[in-house]
C-alpha cells in the first residue's frame, strides 16, 4: 500500500466527524461512510437506546453478517458456472 496514492477525506458518521485515509477514491470512501451512517440511523430506529459503542457494534455485526451471506452466494455462483464449464 505505500506505493499506492493515498486520498484523504472528512466524513460525518452518524454526526461524528472522521478523517478516511486510503487508497480507494474519494468519492468511494465517502459512499462507504454514508452506507455506514445510513445503517446506524438504521439500527438506532429499531433500539432508541442504544449506546453510541453498542450502535457501531451492532452495526458491525449486521454488515459483516450480510457480506458473509453474499460472499457466500457469490461462492455457490462461481461453483454453479464452473460447473458448467466442465
Amino acid at each position: 500500500m505505500s506505493d499506492d496514492k493515498r486520498n484523504k477525506t472528512t466524513v460525518d458518521i452518524y454526526g461524528q466527524p472522521y478523517t478516511i485515509v486510503g487508497t480507494e477514491s474519494a468519492s468511494h470512501m465517502r459512499l462507504v461512510a454514508s452506507m455506514v451512517d445510513e445503517k446506524m440511523r438504521e439500527i438506532s430506529m429499531k433500539n432508541p437506546y442504544l449506546d453510541t459503542s453498542k450502535l457501531a457494534v451492532l452495526t458491525a455485526v449486521n454488515t459483516i453478517h450480510e457480506y458473509i451471506k453474499l460472499k457466500d452466494e457469490l461462492d455457490q455462483l462461481q461453483l454453479e458456472l464452473k460447473r458448467e464449464k466442465d
